[in-house]
């Protein structure tokens, strides 16, 4: 039970341990058996898809699964390749693409079995994979956001990089190495601020030595076909509303980033700073304004 590790992190009244645990089930991708942690609710209006980022997986946001279970969402929550416990034949072989793609078929084969209204909650770099699938498909109804870091704007690279001198050129960098070295895998520590992945150094620790999450080994390919990915521009997304939901004192990604790029998109938007909470949201007010923030997308199905 991973998440129970990150669930003690959260104020008494959020532990999840009593309810909505997590369910493990598994679906076919290609040659990849994806697992997948569910919290089934027939009758739920709403359902969440729960995207995670570099340093995460379903064990690391189940407790904020658990929230929007709560809430009254049915959710799922997929390991992407790499993470958690979805087994990928060939590790080196994964890029960042194939996450988009994954994602997008996930959406497909959800919705062609239950039509409900579907959400997709993306945290840290999984905002921008929930944005990007979200106007690729046209079945998402609503895209929440912790995060929405372009890796096409300098500022973004610079902050998600765990050197800010590497930000800049990080593209160029990561493309010429990985033509020789490609599938070579490299902790993802490397490459990412970990130790500002909370305001808590504990649970920093903790993510940052999950084998499952914070501390898998990622090949240089997947790094530089994130860091040289053309996401959609903002001014052409064709998806449905976006909101973001941003810790506001985020020491990884500064809010004022994901601020900008929202800001840019030509759909209904709307901003929630989690205050007092660093990008790891597990701070009071931020994360009862979470829970609101999610009730809130509730009443409007």
């Amino acid at each position: 039970m991973d998440w129970v590790r990150y669930d003690r992190f959260l104020p008494e009244r959020y532990h999840s341990a009593s309810a909505h645990r997590p369910e493990p089930t598994y679906w076919t991708w290609k040659n990849t058996s994806v697992h997948i942690a569910r919290a089934s609710r027939p009758e739920s209006k709403v359902r969440v898809i729960a995207v995670h980022g570099a340093g995460g997986y379903s064990g690391l946001l189940w407790p904020y699964a658990a929230i929007a279970a709560a809430e009254g969402f049915e959710v799922l929550c997929p390991d992407l390749p790499l993470y958690g416990d979805t087994d990928v034949p060939d590790p080196s072989a994964v890029r960042y693409r194939d996450w988009i793609d994954l994602l997008c078929d996930l959406v497909v084969a959800e919705k062609s079995k239950d039509d409900r209204p579907l959400i997709l909650f993306g945290a840290s770099m999984g905002g921008m994979l929930a944005y990007e699938v979200a106007h690729r498909t046209a079945l998402v109804d609503r895209v929440v956001a912790t995060c929405l870091l372009d890796p096409s704007d300098p500022d973004a690279r610079r902050a998600a990089a765990r050197f800010a001198v590497l930000g800049g050129p990080a593209p160029w960098l990561l493309r010429a190495c990985a033509v020789p070295a490609g599938r070579v895998r490299v902790p993802v520590r490397w490459m990412a601020d970990m130790a500002n992945m909370s305001l808590n150094c504990e649970l920093s620790t903790l993510c940052a030595g999950d084998t499952k999450g914070g501390g898998v080994r990622v090949p240089v390919g997947f790094l530089a076909d994130y860091f040289g990915y053309a996401h959609v521009r903002p001014e052409k997304y064709d998806g449905p509303p976006v909101l973001l939901a941003h810790p506001a004192e985020d020491r990884w990604t500064p809010p004022h980033v994901s601020i900008r790029f929202l800001q840019r998109i030509r759909a209904e938007t709307a901003i929630v700073m989690l205050d007092g909470c660093g990008h790891l949201p597990v701070e009071e007010p931020g994360l009862t304004q979470l829970a609101d923030a999610l009730r809130s997308v509730l009443k409007d199905y």
